[in-house]
């Protein structure tokens, strides 16, 4: 569990659920991502932050069905940033320019769970 007393201000909690897309005409706000991540002043991913506190970096994916995985926000050598879970790299998820995101409430995120790019719009940036 991270302590509140252990994040810089650059730290947020955003909230990712998943927009329209086929077979989910209105989305599902049951479906999507909590991430606890740096964010610089633009509202974009602060890669010097991150560096510094990798360990604090969190992600949880949650669902209407199954248990919620709980993982870390990683970035590939090339700057693809990625959710890693403990299972193994089976299970990790690529987000699509993450790096050139800015996570403002109402913007979308493409997501890759390995089948398949799925559209989250983020409902939720607040400090935690």
């Amino acid at each position: 569990m991270v302590k509140v007393t252990e994040l810089t201000s650059k730290f947020r909690h955003v909230r990712l659920v998943l927009a329209r897309e086929k077979g989910h005409p209105e989305g599902d706000n049951h479906e999507g991502y909590d991430l606890l991540v740096p964010l610089d002043e633009n509202g974009k991913l602060d890669p010097a932050e991150w560096k510094e506190n990798q360990s604090l970096c969190r992600v949880r994916r949650f669902r209407p069905k199954g248990e919620d995985l709980i993982g870390r926000l990683r970035r590939k050598p090339g700057g693809q940033w990625y959710f890693d879970y403990p299972q193994g790299m089976s299970d990790d998820e690529l987000a699509f320019h993450l790096s050139d995101e800015r996570f403002v409430q109402g913007e979308y995120i493409a997501i890759s769970n390995g089948e398949a790019m799925r559209p989250y719009r983020i409902t939720l940036v607040e400090k935690p």
